[in-house]
């Protein structure tokens, strides 16, 4: 079952004020960021992938994006490799 344009929406917001608001200040700004510039073209699919990544925690999620750490197999998608390009070029910007 697919979400109407107005739960899309809202959804968006949702994960998007969550990204921002991790707890780690570095992550906040990474992961928010990374929302801002890539969740408004999100299909449903990735959302629940980004939405899943959300659910980790803060030291493991930047221990996996900054290669520190590998990434679980179940985790090793499309999102996360957006993720970790964003944040390679996070501080060319």
């Amino acid at each position: 079952m697919t979400e109407t344009d107005t739960e899309l929406d809202k959804r968006r917001k949702r994960l998007k004020f969550r990204s921002w608001h991790r707890g780690m200040r570095e992550m906040d700004f990474l992961i928010g960021r990374f929302a801002d510039r890539n969740i408004d073209v999100f299909s449903e699919r990735q959302l629940d992938l980004f939405e899943a990544l959300l659910h980790e925690t803060d030291p493991d999620l930047y221990g996996w994006i900054t290669d520190r750490q590998p990434i679980p197999q179940g985790l090793n998608h499309d999102v996360m490799r957006l993720l970790k390009t964003f944040t390679l070029s996070a501080g060319k910007d």
